[in-house]
């Protein structure tokens, strides 16, 4: 079975598109990755990423045009009887090394951190789902000392609305998601920049389509 996922953005400054198709051979996924870049100035290898993965379990992703090769394994183990998802991803040419971990508290609530070897930085995450249709989740960054605040609310079967503010950028931003169509959704995206003596908010649109050949 063969899967396509093409994503579409569009602002008044800038407009992007990635795609990708999967091959599935039994328990692993051949895919290739596409950007703008592998055809702006005419069909090239720019943006093109080619992967290997079995879900669940690891990544290996080739940047052509980079020549970087990017390994990520996965794993689940359990902790007082709650399951603890971990992910160690190494970037060969980029030289970056990362550990993110998700503990499953219970149904409702989850903590999440992530840590990067050579920066030292640590991200923390927490999650709390009330009555199934509202989301709160504050962060934490111990690099910059910084904090950022999200709430989503679940407003139907097939909308979700989302504000959120960091403290870092000091961006305020709301964002709308719909998945009206059937096989793909829709979001919009308002920012303002609360730094700026000009407030202008920042509209921006996304789309994607998944398919099935």
């Amino acid at each position: 079975m063969m899967k396509a996922t093409f994503k579409g953005s569009y602002d008044p400054d800038n407009s992007d598109a990635t795609g990708s198709v999967v091959l599935n051979a039994g328990n692993i996924n051949l895919r290739a990755s596409v950007t703008n870049d592998t055809f702006v100035n005419g069909p090239s290898i720019n943006g093109l990423t080619l992967s290997l993965e079995s879900p669940g379990s690891f990544t290996v992703d080739y940047n052509l045009p980079k020549k970087d090769v990017r390994f990520q394994f996965m794993n689940t183990v359990r902790v007082s009887g709650r399951p603890l998802n971990l992910s160690y991803s190494h970037s060969v040419f980029g030289k970056q090394t990362k550990l993110d971990s998700v503990l499953m508290l219970d149904e409702n609530n989850k903590v999440s951190a992530n840590y990067g070897f050579e920066s030292g930085n640590c991200e923390v995450k927490y999650s709390y789902v009330h009555g199934g249709v509202m989301t709160f989740e504050p962060r934490y960054d111990f690099g910059d000392k910084s904090w950022d605040l999200a709430l989503s609310r679940r407003i139907s079967d097939d909308s979700v609305v989302r504000g959120s503010y960091r403290s870092s950028t000091k961006v305020l931003g709301l964002d709308l998601t719909k998945s009206s169509f059937a096989n793909g959704s829709f979001k919009v995206s308002a920012s303002v920049n609360l730094a700026e003596e000009k407030k202008t908010p920042k509209i921006t649109a996304e789309s994607i389509w998944d398919f099935e050949m």
